[in-house]
């Protein structure tokens, strides 16, 4: 709002008396025009008054599950056949064979995409690069050091990126690495070893180990170093074979 400017007295003078204003006579005319425009504003606002507003999206109230959208330069696999099966044996040397069933209902693309890759060979004789004791197992990456993937970034299916993934990080879940980007994974996954809730909704879980826990406790336990190993260290993962129950 803006302040009416006041004209300052002048104290070494008197003020002045203001002289009347002299009234004025308003003519049939004059009164006449005046209606007719009082008419047409109440006219015009009528009609805007009965306007329906434009539908416009709230965005504290729109469900993020139901707006989200894969980033338009991320891969899309083929999709799995619904009501199949999907479980991956993931045979590491000289360790033996962790089991998982997959989940595609919590993570259709993520899954796909890792079936895509096993069923093309792409993990035979890369390796669990990364391992932290009592945290998970971290393999899949061709450079072997945590900088690698294939040649296809997907879409990131969980909740803080806007997809509903019900999933959570406990002993067992099989998740996929990422960067910062969201939408960065592409061929490196974990399997998490001790339950760890932190990572739910920023991380894709697709799967559950169903038999082989063991692997990985001794995955974990036989490793002499921790973090990203030296390549001599880091167990090979011989192949990952996937079946189903069609």
């Amino acid at each position: 709002m803006s302040k009416k400017k006041h004209k300052k007295s002048n104290p070494h003078s008197a003020p002045k008396t203001k002289q009347p204003t002299p009234s004025k006579t308003i003519s049939p005319v004059v009164w006449g025009v005046g209606a007719i425009v009082v008419v047409l504003i109440l006219v015009v606002a009528a009609v805007v008054m009965t306007q329906k507003p434009t539908a416009t999206s709230n965005p504290q109230t729109t469900d993020p599950a139901a707006t989200a959208t894969p980033a338009a330069d991320t891969y899309n696999p083929p999709a799995l056949e619904e009501g199949v099966t999907y479980t991956a044996d993931i045979e590491v040397k000289d360790f033996g064979t962790i089991t998982v069933e997959l989940d595609p209902s919590a993570a259709p693309v993520t899954c796909a995409n890792f079936v895509e890759l096993a069923q093309s060979g792409f993990y035979d004789g890369l390796t669990f690069h990364r391992i932290i004791d009592n945290f998970m197992i971290q393999g899949g990456d061709p450079n072997g050091d945590g900088t690698g993937g294939s040649e296809h970034e997907i879409v990131g299916e969980f909740s803080s990126n806007g997809y509903d993934n019900p999933i959570s990080h406990t002993r067992g879940t099989i998740s996929m690495a990422r960067s910062n980007d969201p939408n960065s994974a592409s061929s490196q996954f974990f399997i998490v070893r001790e339950d760890s809730p932190h990572l739910d909704g920023d991380y894709a879980g697709f799967g559950t180990v169903t038999k082989g826990m063991d692997v990985v406790d001794a995955i974990c336990d036989q490793t002499e170093s921790e973090g990203i190993l030296p390549a001599e260290e880091q167990p090979v993962i011989t192949s990952i074979t996937i079946h189903t129950d069609k």
